[in-house]
């Protein structure tokens, strides 16, 4: 098991992240010394903001008004309503023209049936999680899409609705991946504003994300600092070489 509050605290440090990373887990029981959602909340995504205070598991149940929720997470005995719920859902979609039946079929769900979700700040987690989420504005994406396709040896794909269907894409593929949101989500989070999207990562490669997430995070500080001083130096009438800028920067 890695050291997941020095990996949580690395990202949160080189990226200078305004909400800590998050984790997800799978598990057919109850996990130990966790205890049990309490409450009521209109969409599954919601879990994601609450899991960066504390840590806590749900079931079908606690999905229960979202059941595009519990159809992209395969959650096991939902309640008899699920069904109709999920046709009314997709139906009202369709109607406005905003998921077509095929789209709908090409949506990720995880591939095994889920009894328990365990989620929590990915600085507290003692287990290893399956998914690990961020939440970035541009400048950290722009390091993270860097850091996932050194590690991943490919760009990330940027999903858009629905975002809960990142958590299954990831899952299945191995592979990280962005999500813009959707229209549901930026209405249930208030930490997915305008100007910020949602990272997920493979649990299993989080190590790797991490040192290179560091390694990039720097790269671009200090090459921000080079290309901000050419930019003044030409400004002023300056023509300097790349060597001439580097001296000068060392300086």
């Amino acid at each position: 098991m890695s050291n997941y509050k020095k990996i949580a605290d690395g990202l949160t440090r080189s990226l200078q992240l305004s909400q800590r990373p998050i984790a997800i887990s799978f598990t057919n029981v109850p996990p130990s010394g966790v205890h049990a959602f309490n409450g009521v909340v209109p969409a599954g995504c919601s879990f994601w903001q609450l899991a960066a205070a504390s840590m806590f598991y749900t079931s079908a149940k606690d999905h229960e008004l979202c059941s595009i929720g519990i159809h992209t997470h395969h959650l096991a005995q939902p309640s008899p309503s699920y069904q109709s719920e999920l046709q009314d859902a997709l139906q009202a979609m369709s109607g406005l023209d905003y998921v077509r039946p095929d789209e709908v079929a090409a949506i990720p769900v995880v591939q095994h049936e889920v009894s328990y979700v365990l989620y929590g700040p990915l600085v507290e987690f003692r287990t290893d999680p399956a998914v690990v989420l961020l939440f970035a504005q541009a400048q950290q994406s722009l390091v993270l899409s860097e850091a996932v396709n050194r590690v991943d040896k490919g760009i990330p794909p940027a999903m858009g609705r629905p975002a809960c269907a990142v958590v299954p894409q990831v899952l299945n593929t191995g592979r990280a991946a962005m999500s813009l949101g959707c229209c549901g989500a930026r209405a249930y989070l208030d930490v997915l504003s305008e100007n910020i999207a949602m990272w997920a990562f493979p649990g299993q490669k989080l190590e790797q994300y991490s040192a290179a997430v560091e390694a990039l995070a720097r790269a671009n500080k200090t090459l921000s600092a080079f290309h901000a001083q050419r930019k003044e130096d030409v400004r002023s009438g300056a023509r300097p070489t790349v060597r001439q800028s580097l001296d000068r920067l060392a300086s």
